[in-house]
C-alpha cells in the first residue's frame, strides 16, 4: 500500500491514462453482461449518498444550513464504512463499505483473476490502487468536516468542499472504470455479485 497522506489534494489522482483495458470474454452473453452490471446498482447507492453531501455543501455555501450537518452526514455514510479495511478512522460507520471492498479485494477480484487465467491481473491491481486513493480522500473529507464543525470559517468550508469535489470526481471515475472493465468478467466467471 502506498502512503498517500503527504500528497497534496490536487496530486491525488487515478491516472486514468494508465488504466489497462479488460480482455474480451468471447463466450460472454448479454445475460452475463447484465449480471455483471449489478455492480453498477451497488455503486449507485454510494453515489446517492455522495449527492447528499453535495446538497448539504450547497446549502452551507448558500448559508441555509449550519456546517454541523455536513459532519453528521459524512460520519453516517455507508461509503465511509467500506474503507475501514484500509485503516480509516471512521469507526463503526466503516463496516458496510468495508464489506463491499472486502468482497472485491479478497473474493471477487481473485476469483476473476483465477477464472480468467490471470488475464485480469493488471486491472485488479489498478482497481486496488484506486481504492487507496479513494480511501485517502475519505479520511481527508472526515478531517475537513471535523475542522469545519470546530471552526466554520470560509477557509475550512473551502477545504471541505474541495476535498469532497475531488472525492466525488475520483469515485465516479473509479466506479465507471470498474463497471466497464469487469461487467463481462463478473457475469461470466462469477455468475453475478
Amino acid at each position: 500500500m502506498t502512503d498517500l497522506s503527504t500528497q497534496l489534494l490536487n496530486e491525488l489522482s487515478l491516472d486514468e491514462a494508465a488504466r489497462p483495458k479488460a480482455p474480451p470474454v468471447p463466450d460472454a452473453t448479454e445475460i452475463h453482461r447484465e449480471q455483471g452490471r449489478q455492480l453498477a446498482a451497488i455503486h449507485r447507492h454510494y453515489l446517492m449518498e455522495m449527492a447528499q453531501i453535495g446538497a448539504v455543501l450547497a446549502r452551507i455555501e448558500a448559508r441555509d444550513t449550519p456546517p454541523e450537518h455536513l459532519k453528521q452526514i459524512v460520519l453516517s455514510l455507508d461509503m465511509s464504512e467500506n474503507f475501514r479495511v484500509f485503516g480509516s478512522l471512521c469507526g463503526r460507520e466503516c463496516q458496510v463499505l468495508k464489506f463491499h471492498h472486502d468482497i472485491e479485494s479478497s473474493d471477487m477480484f481473485p476469483r476473476i483473476e483465477a477464472a480468467g487465467g490471470g488475464k485480469f491481473r493488471e486491472i485488479v491491481a489498478k482497481l486496488k490502487s484506486e481504492h487507496e486513493v479513494v480511501h485517502e480522500l475519505i479520511i481527508r473529507l472526515g478531517r475537513a468536516a471535523e475542522m469545519l464543525v470546530e471552526d466554520p470559517s470560509d477557509t475550512n468550508f473551502i477545504q471541505a468542499t474541495a476535498t469532497f469535489r475531488k472525492l466525488e470526481e475520483v469515485v465516479r471515475s473509479h466506479f465507471g472504470y470498474e463497471e466497464t472493465e469487469l461487467a463481462e468478467a463478473i457475469g461470466y466467471y462469477l455468475g453475478s455479485i
